[in-house]
């Protein structure tokens, strides 16, 4: 008499085609679903507080690991529900900044818009659970490809991508950061959610008992955190300049700075007057160059002779050309440009700067209004606005190097160091150390140290000097080793001085461009076609009855 006795799946779940989901095309038995709901909203927070303003940098594979967990083995539509939570959980605070002035309906749609794209991860996962089975080793590796994979569409679609919450911008502190001057973000997310991948697997095996593999599996996700240590970095070889940074600060936070213009413009000459008395006093050092923010002037000192003169007699009085974050009128009727203007000390009366760096990507329906005839109509609605963005900005077509003194310098502005190819065209075309101008007047200091997060790992990448120049904080010089120095304070006025190197050569990173990325994701394609062919090549599952069977 031999009895074989066959069991249901403990929580009653069936996979594609009616399966149990125990035996999911040939795959792991996924979690009971209360388990699986509870890892995704621990895996959103885990994300989060790996960012700033907590910066738990060492929490980020953990969120990657139970998101894996939670997926593994389940129906492609519940591994997208459970994406979609832990995309809520994490982008939901990771993006409050964006309700302080304009409400909450547009923060809840970008919320549940970025939390799709972790809605398809979970699903892509949950594809390629059958995979985790026949070739362990591939899980791991495929939870960092697909990671890479969600990150490079959302980088880019719709309307140009929205890149924030980024695995790699969450490692500013990490020793992963250096891996950015080997293969730029991408390179970074790959590391940290293949120790992700690691993780989860290692959990598995602790769940078999099988000790070894779990402590192999644990002890290579260690390896791959740590491995930056090792890495030596591109340091500036180039002469050092002396660089100020000048946080002329807003008299109101919110959108009605606007209607501050002239009072900001106003605090950013008057900040440049008092660093020139202390220069003539022999209490600060003579700058070779002045960074304004982003929307120091938001009057046109190209059509507003006042505003001209207000700058001339800054820039005369530090006797330094300044880098003036201003919003240009036009071309066309309608139109406006974010720019980035060359005020030379020398200036002649009349005249107008020759350099000028206009904002190459604009941000969708915060400074232009895509689809405008169709759209607007239904801002309106959702906002309860009855006119939306009066003028759209135009977007510039060169990158931004500009030479103020004796330095070729990278202007990127605002959420543009976001974005791989902007940041990395500048150092291309000779910029020799990076200035992000930004406005931060709309927002809270959160969204500022998420943005100082991404400086730091630009001048990794690309093994420059940096600088972040906001209008009312957080402004700050970065060094080529991602290390910040004299930030100033959030919602204050505050002029930074210091000596930055100038740099000439380049990292891998920045030699090979997009290219990791490109093959990351090639990779997690094919490896999305070999899990859809193993499903196809599935044997047919033995009908679960749940009953003893005798022979």
């Amino acid at each position: 008499m031999v009895t074989v006795q066959t069991l249901a799946p403990a929580n009653g779940e069936t996979g594609p085609d009616g399966v149990p989901s125990g035996m999911t095309a040939g795959g792991p038995a996924p979690l009971r679903l209360p388990v699986a709901l509870a890892l995704s909203v621990a895996a959103g927070l885990a994300l989060l507080v790996a960012f700033p303003l907590y910066g738990l940098w060492w929490t980020a594979p953990i969120g990657v690991a139970l998101l894996a967990l939670a997926v593994r083995g389940r129906r492609l539509r519940a591994g997208f529900g459970l994406g979609l939570i832990t995309g809520a959980v994490f982008f939901g605070p990771l993006l409050a900044w964006t309700n302080l002035h304009v409400g909450y309906a547009p923060w809840i749609l970008l919320t549940l818009f970025q939390a799709t794209y972790l809605g398809l991860l979970g699903m892509a996962l949950a594809w390629i659970s059958p995979l985790a089975r026949r070739r362990p080793w591939l899980w791991p590796a495929g939870i960092a490809l697909l990671w890479v994979a969600q990150e490079a569409l959302r980088d880019r679609a719709p309307f140009g991508g929205f890149p924030w919450g980024r695995l790699a911008f969450s490692q500013a502190d990490a020793p992963t950061l250096a891996l950015a001057g080997y293969g730029g973000a991408p390179l970074v997310t790959f590391a940290v959610a293949a120790a992700g991948g690691l993780l989860a697997y290692a959990l598995g095996q602790v769940g078999a008992r099988a000790w070894t593999r779990a402590a192999a599996a644990t002890a290579g996700g260690l390896a791959v955190m740590l491995l930056g240590l090792v890495l030596p970095a591109t340091t500036p070889d180039g002469p050092a300049v002396t660089v100020a940074v000048v946080q002329g600060n807003v008299p109101r936070l919110g959108l009605d700075f606007n209607a501050q213009r002239q009072a900001v413009l106003n605090n950013h000459v008057a900040a440049t007057m008092v660093l020139a008395e202390r220069v003539r006093a022999g209490q600060a050092k003579q700058p070779d160059l002045v960074v304004w923010p982003e929307n120091a002037s938001d009057i046109d000192p190209l059509r507003n002779p006042s505003a001209a003169d207000a700058i001339n007699t800054a820039a005369r009085a530090i006797n330094a050309p300044i880098l003036v974050g201003a919003v240009l009128s036009g071309p066309e009727q309608g139109q406006s440009r974010n720019a980035g203007l060359v005020w030379p000390a020398d200036l002649a009366p009349g005249a107008q700067p020759e350099q000028m760096y206009l904002k190459q990507h604009p941000v969708p329906f915060a400074e232009y209004l895509p689809l405008r005839p169709i759209v607007e109509p239904i801002a309106q609605a959702v906002t309860n606005q009855a006119k939306l963005l009066r003028t759209d900005f135009v977007a510039g077509t060169a990158p931004g190097v500009l030479t103020l003194g004796p330095a070729k310098v990278g202007d990127v502005i605002c959420f543009e160091v976001a974005y791989d190819d902007v940041v990395r065209d500048t150092v291309l075309a000779g910029a020799q150390l990076l200035a992000v101008q930004t406005n931060n007047a709309t927002f809270d200091e959160s969204e500022a140290m998420q943005q100082m997060a991404m400086v730091r790992l630009r001048a990794v990448e690309h093994g420059r000097d940096s600088l972040m120049a906001s209008t009312v904080g957080v402004s700050g010089f970065v060094t080529a080793d991602g290390n910040v120095h004299d930030a100033s304070g959030f919602n204050t006025d505050a002029v930074l001085v210091r000596d930055l190197h100038l740099g000439s050569g380049t990292t891998p990173a920045t030699n090979v461009g997009p290219w990791p990325e490109y093959l990351l994701t090639l990779a997690a394609l094919a490896l999305l076609i070999a899990a859809g062919v193993a499903r196809r090549r599935r044997p047919a599952p033995v009908e679960d009855t749940g009953q003893a069977v005798s022979a």
